[in-house]
């Protein structure tokens, strides 16, 4: 099994190593000769672009003075973290000029592509005439923004928004079920995650993001999660459950539900088909208010549908978007009824960079972008061919232990033991080093960080899909 490779590194030395340095040998040159693959290594699909020389500050220093200035709690990927200095569309380059494919483009946040061209245009021809006035003025871009966001929603979903984050929308959707529904309780999911401020930490469902603070009448119910959930894909039994915790951990009424379609950070589980629909119902018969949070899986990404919801066959009654809404701009929104609106109303609602000129102007140029380039068709059939490839390398390699998803928002969970269905922490390691060598870069999701997070720029090739495959495949045969 993939776990033998660690005890393969340390064979022959005359000691056992720890784990760490185990891990450090594996992808150093330190590595036994067996395992070098003789194959040639897989070519990055040609690119027509040429990075500027950079003569900035080098990747070590910046490094010293995040230690020294920024937080503590900042993390950075790989052993020696990268410094990126350039990106266009799917790529980006570090400071010494080298390529890389970008699956996860900035945490699902690239959605059209690095510095679309159309993009960076709207945002440079406002921020000429006027960067900043807040909505205590009117100013023609936030209204054309919102009225071509609500062309996109079903339903009567209609009243738009705008704020900075995903954190902040989830924080104003919770707030604004609590006061429509004239309850405290939420029901969110295990394993989802909705953001990092005081409200949202109680919202997601993961030990590793939330701090030892109070949850605030937050209630979790169990994740319809198809490969590691009790109950596999039986969505009536997950929502039989939600209601049991309605009536039992609950006093029969609750002020709303929120989940993710398809969680992101928990490591990209879709929900069991039919969830949804059953859930809803069962919340609002409890005065509740059901939240989709977009904030991921939003914008076209999955292929099959524009929204993640949809994907279940259901209208929520507030829904949360950030990250691709902006290709990169900070922003967020929240999208809801004309009736569930009017309880802001009771008092003075306001968001200072909400709205901002700037970023409106580079909201609407994405959405399009996105139409424009027929995007949501494009994940579609490009991701309908990456799920081909990756499942073929599932029957190959046997530490992949589930492919997921649909479009461009795809997980490959990797396992020790498929039918333990052990996590393979330590190996996605070493692989996510391996793969980063390559020209790759993905995301780590899952409570163990087992599972690799594919979620790219939509313009994202059939040749880029194959060339991330041909490197897993190459990563993974000395396993």
């Amino acid at each position: 099994m993939a776990s033998s490779l660690l005890r393969r590194a340390a064979a022959g030395r005359g000691r056992c190593p720890s784990p760490a340095e185990a891990l450090r040998r594996l992808v150093s040159s330190e590595a036994a000769p067996e395992q070098a693959l003789p194959r040639p290594l897989p070519e990055m699909p040609p690119f027509d672009h040429r990075p500027s020389p950079y003569a900035g500050m080098g990747g070590a220093e910046i490094l010293e003075k995040r230690k020294k200035f920024l937080g503590p709690s900042l993390f950075y990927y790989y052993q020696k973290p990268l410094n990126m200095v350039e990106g266009k569309m799917q790529y980006l380059y570090d400071e010494q000029g080298k390529r890389y494919l970008d699956c996860f483009g900035g945490i699902v946040t690239v959605s059209c592509g690095h510095c679309h061209p159309d993009i960076v245009k709207a945002v440079q021809e406002q921020t000429k005439l006027l960067q900043h006035t807040t909505t205590i003025y009117l100013h023609h871009a936030i209204v054309e923004f919102a009225e071509a966001l609500a062309s996109k929603m079903p339903g009567n979903l209609k009243v738009v928004y705008f704020v900075n984050s995903g954190t902040e929308a989830n924080e104003l959707a919770m707030l604004m079920a609590r006061l429509y529904s004239g309850n405290l309780g939420m029901i969110a999911l295990r394993n989802g995650y909705h953001g990092g401020s005081a409200g949202t930490i109680g919202l997601t469902g993961l030990q590793t993001w939330k701090y030892p603070i109070p949850q605030g009448e937050i209630h979790h119910v169990m994740n319809p999660d198809p490969y590691r959930g009790a109950f596999g894909s039986d969505a009536a039994a997950y929502a039989r459950e939600v209601e049991e915790h309605i009536n039992f951990g609950s006093s029969g009424r609750v002020g709303g539900f929120i989940a993710e379609t398809f969680q992101g950070v928990g490591g990209t589980i879709e929900l069991a088909p039919g969830y949804l629909k059953s859930v809803y119902d069962t919340v609002r018969k409890a005065g509740g208010v059901c939240i989709a949070d977009e904030v991921q899986s939003g914008f076209g990404r999955t292929g099959s549908n524009y929204w993640g919801f949809q994907t279940q066959d259901v209208i929520p009654d507030i829904v949360t978007m950030a990250k691709g809404i902006g290709n990169g701009l900070p922003l967020g929104a929240v999208v809801t009824t004309p009736e569930i609106a009017s309880v802001m109303a009771q008092k003075i609602q306001f968001n200072t960079f909400g709205g901002n000129p700037v970023c409106s102007a580079g909201g609407l140029a994405v959405l399009k972008v996105l139409d424009k380039e027929k995007r949501q068709a494009h994940c579609a059939d490009v991701g309908a061919h990456l799920v081909e490839r990756l499942k073929s390398l599932q029957q190959k390699h046997e530490i992949i232990g589930d492919v997921r998803g649909r479009g461009l928002m795809l997980g490959v969970e990797l396992v020790t033991d498929r039918t333990e269905k052990t996590p393979a922490k330590a190996e996605t390691a070493v692989l996510f080093e391996k793969l980063k060598d390559l020209g790759v870069l993905v995301g780590k999701g899952g409570l163990h960080g087992n599972v690799f997070r594919i979620k790219p720029p939509m313009c994202f090739s059939k040749d880029d899909a194959d060339f991330l495959v041909d490197a897993m495949d190459y990563a993974m045969s000395g396993f």
